[in-house]
Order: structure tokens, then C-alpha cells, then sequence
């Protein structure tokens, strides 16, 4: 279950996707077409079905039974969240073989890893070596923040969980360079920050409570929830970057806000129960902000400008829908729509042999929403979003550049500047659905061109302290500002 993060086996590959051969196919043909490879690095725990853990519950004698946290009682680490609240009742399970009970953070089926055993710690890092090996260019470590447990703590972000991980990023900086290792820390940016070390941790970390609050500041057309979660985003090291989204392969999780904003956001964006996943939602981004040309481009638009390397999920980038009548997690998992052929395309195999199921009717259809008719049509949003990286791609600013709220007397705009060494961007966007005019000071600016990225058209001088400006309902503008 859980989609292959219940690993039964580190050096395989499910034979429902083939074999180590064929991954090493698709590593070598990416890499002639100048893409790199990451895989997950499941981390924290196994499959009850691995061989470990069917080891493990033969008793404590057996030498498999420390790879695992147990104990005679549930009463450990009772300051632990329960993370799936809908599913579980507990972090602990009985186990009938070992007469113990046995420590997950997620579902009973995947058991935590005892990471205060060495040679669990040595495990990972072979596990680690083999798929460097066949070639891949790093990993996205899954759950880390739950290595390590002890009592009267939350069991999150430990003091020994970085020096494992900093044992981790040591490894492969030493043997496989030019690899790179992204964090997912479903936590507050100040708790992520430390999974950058001093540049020696991770090279990036996902920022996960900028997520939400994008659709917030969408919904209430009110930059505020946008301005007090940068508000919390420290500095980290000049060789690490955040790593932004607007979903993925989760449910849009609402961790990282409080009951009142997840009861909202509930109420706005999954008012069908089905919706509704864990603490969370279970929706694709164009259902999300209900197939909203200009809604879906200002969301781009926040995630494509704000700090952060954007992550794209894919089918997002060409709109697609979701299947809230899946079980689980799986209605944002259907399969890629590429065309409008058979079985849109993602494969010549009966189709009741595919993995899920496909959108095959209503608006996100494969037959009206897929790659091929998309890169066809110059107005298509993909053919957007390639021009929006290829734009980021050409001016560093976007990559490299500081963040500078500058103030506004108007809540639905957010106005900032992405300020490196080389280059200055003035950022605009209006939130709301109706046309805002609004002034700044760009006192400091004066004499400077402002050149639209997007039109590309001649520079307008700015000569006055105070500049106006007007946009229209739910749009954007990035600005190069060029001194004369």
C-alpha cells in the first residue's frame, strides 16, 4: 500500500514498472537529453513485508529485531503527533509474533527504522551508494524529521537527526559530487532551516507553509497570508535554495496553518468531503481554483517570482483534473494525459491493465486537455509556463535575488523586488478580481528604465518619487529595472 513509501525491498524495482535494467534505460536516456534523475529516499521506515521486519518480529534474540523501535508497552513517546489521524489511533502497534509492540510514524504498515542502531545507519547509506551507483543525480529524502525518538521530546527534528543526515550529505559529497539531496520537512520554515546546516546539511528543503497560503491569499484577494509566512522564512546558506510548490503527489496538506484557517480552507476549496484527505486536501491546482485561466497564471505567477526553485507537478502544467472518487491519495495520481489517443497516450496497454484509472470525460478529459494539442496552440498553458521559465531562466534575479516587500496601501496587491548582485526585478500582482490602482515609492529607482519581461517592450523612465500603477483583475508584471 501507500504507493511504494511501504519499501519490502531497497534494491528492487516493482515489477509492475520492470526492472533495475529498464531504470538504468531511463536514466541513461534522460541524461542524453540533458535531464537529471532523483528518486525518493525512503529513510524513516520499511514495509512490514520486508525482510527485516519479518526477521525482527522472531524476538529480540534475532539480530533484525533492533533495525526497529519497540517496547513492552504503548506509553512511549506519548508527546508524538499522530500524523494520519484518520487512520490510525496510535504511533504504536501490537505485534502477535514478538509480543511487543512496534513503533511508525505513518501508517502500522510501515514500521520506523531504529536509527540509534549503527548498522541501520550503515543500511541506509549502502541503500544510498546503490542507486548512486546505477546513476541517479540524487534524492528526495522522505519524512526525515522522524529519524530519532527519545522521551519527553515530539520526536521531530532531534539533534541527532542532523548529524546523521550531515554523516549523509558527507557521503555523497565525498564520493558522488554534483549529486544533490532535496528534504521533505513538513514543517515551519525555522525547523526546515535547519536541515540546511552550514550548507552541509541539505542542498534544498521544501517550503510547505507557503503552499496554503497561496490559495489563501487567492481566495481572500488579501496579500497579508503571503507577507507574514515570508515574514517567517529565514536566511540559509548561500549553496542551499528552498524548493516551492503549489501540490503534489499529497494532498494539499494544512499542517502548517491553525484550525481556523484549515476549517476555512476546508470550506472554500473542499466543500465535498471526498475532498478531504488526513488534514488535507485532495484536489489537482486547476480544479483547485476552479479551471481559472487567470487564477491558475497568478498562482504560477506567486510560485514562479517568490524565492525557491518552483516544482511542477506533473499534468499541472497542461491543467489537469482530479478523480475525488479514488481511494486515498490516488485521484491526483492518474495517469499523464500526452494526447488524445488511446488511453491518452501513457501507454499501449489495455486499458484495464493501467495502473488508475483515467479522466477520460467532462472538461479535463484527455480528449480536451493534453500535451499534444497544448504545445500546438501558442496560447496553451504549457506554452505559458515554458515562456514563464524560460524568462527565469534568463534573468538571475529569479534565482538568486533577496525578496523586498515594499509596502502598499492596498491589500490586494503585493508588490515586492528580487534584488542579486547584477540584476534588480520589480514584482507585481493584483489579487483580486477587479482592476487596482496603486502607487509606490521608487524614490530610490529614479532614473532607472522599467522594462516589462513579458511584453519585452520599449523602457519606461521612472521620474518621480512616487510611481503609479494600474492592474488588472487577478494579473501579474515583472519588471526589469535597468539603471541608466
Amino acid at each position: 500500500m501507500d504507493d511504494g513509501y511501504d519499501i519490502a525491498d531497497y534494491y528492487s524495482i516493482h515489477p509492475d514498472f520492470g526492472n533495475l535494467q529498464d531504470f538504468k534505460t531511463l536514466i541513461d536516456a534522460a541524461h542524453q537529453l540533458g535531464m537529471r534523475v532523483i528518486t525518493d529516499l525512503v529513510l524513516n521506515h520499511t514495509s512490514d513485508q520486508h525482510q527485516w521486519f519479518q526477521s525482527a518480529r522472531l524476538g529480540q534474540e534475532n539480530p533484525y529485531h533492533d533495525y526497529y523501535v519497540w517496547s513492552d508497552d504503548d506509553q512511549k513517546y506519548s508527546q508524538a503527533r499522530i500524523i494520519f489521524l484518520d487512520t490510525e489511533q496510535s504511533n504504536w502497534t501490537w505485534d502477535e509474533s514478538a509480543q511487543r509492540y512496534y513503533w511508525h510514524r505513518f501508517y502500522s504498515s510501515q514500521p520506523d527504522l531504529n536509527f540509534d542502531n549503527p548498522d541501520v545507519q550503515d543500511e541506509m547509506l549502502k541503500v544510498a551508494k546503490f542507486w548512486l551507483e546505477l546513476g541517479v543525480d540524487g534524492f528526495r529524502a522522505d519524512a526525515v524529521p522522524y529519524l530519532f525518538e527519545r522521551e519527553g521530546t515530539n520526536c521531530e527534528n532531534l539533534p541527532e537527526t542532523h548529524v546523521y543526515l550531515k554523516e549523509l550529505r558527507h557521503f555523497i559529497d565525498e564520493n558522488y559530487p554534483d549529486r544533490i539531496l532535496l528534504c521533505e520537512a513538513n514543517q515551519w520554515p525555522k525547523d526546515v532551516r535547519k536541515y540546511f546546516g552550514e550548507g552541509d546539511e541539505f542542498h534544498m528543503g521544501f517550503h510547505f507553509p507557503l503552499m496554503p497560503r497561496i490559495f489563501m491569499a487567492i481566495r481572500k484577494s488579501d496579500v497579508s497570508p503571503l507577507i507574514w509566512v515570508m515574514d517567517q522564512t529565514p536566511p540559509i546558506p548561500e549553496n542551499s535554495q528552498w524548493s516551492t510548490f503549489l501540490r503534489n503527489h499529497d494532498e494539499l496538506t494544512l499542517e502548517m496553518v491553525n484550525e481556523e484557517e484549515r476549517q476555512w480552507m476546508w470550506e472554500q476549496y473542499a466543500p465535498n468531503p471526498r475532498m478531504r484527505l488526513n488534514l488535507g486536501i485532495r484536489r489537482r491546482l486547476a480544479p483547485l481554483l476552479d479551471n481559472d485561466r487567470r487564477k491558475i497564471e497568478l498562482a504560477y505567477s506567486l510560485l514562479f517570482t517568490l524565492p525557491g526553485s518552483p516544482v511542477i507537478y506533473y499534468g499541472d502544467e497542461i491543467g489537469m483534473g482530479d478523480n475525488i472518487w479514488l481511494d486515498d491519495r490516488n485521484g491526483v495520481r492518474t495517469p499523464m494525459q500526452w494526447s488524445d489517443d488511446h488511453n491518452a497516450g501513457f501507454s499501449a496497454a489495455p486499458t484495464e491493465s493501467l495502473y488508475s484509472t483515467l479522466i477520460d470525460e467532462g472538461e479535463f478529459g484527455y480528449s480536451q486537455i493534453n500535451v499534444r494539442s497544448q504545445k500546438q496552440d501558442p496560447n496553451s498553458l504549457l506554452n505559458w509556463i515554458r515562456n514563464c521559465l524560460e524568462i527565469r531562466r534568463q534573468n538571475p534575479g529569479f534565482s538568486r535575488g533577496d525578496l523586498y516587500i515594499l509596502p502598499c496601501n492596498n491589500k490586494s496587491i503585493l508588490a515586492f523586488l528580487r534584488e542579486s548582485e547584477h540584476q534588480i526585478l520589480l514584482i507585481l500582482h493584483n489579487l483580486s478580481p477587479e482592476t487596482q490602482r496603486f502607487t509606490l515609492d521608487l524614490s530610490r529607482f529614479s532614473g532607472f528604465d522599467l522594462v516589462d519581461l513579458f511584453q519585452n517592450e520599449e523602457a519606461v523612465l521612472i521620474s518621480s518619487p512616487e510611481y503609479h500603477f494600474e492592474l488588472s483583475p487577478r494579473t501579474y508584471q515583472w519588471l526589469n529595472l535597468i539603471e541608466e
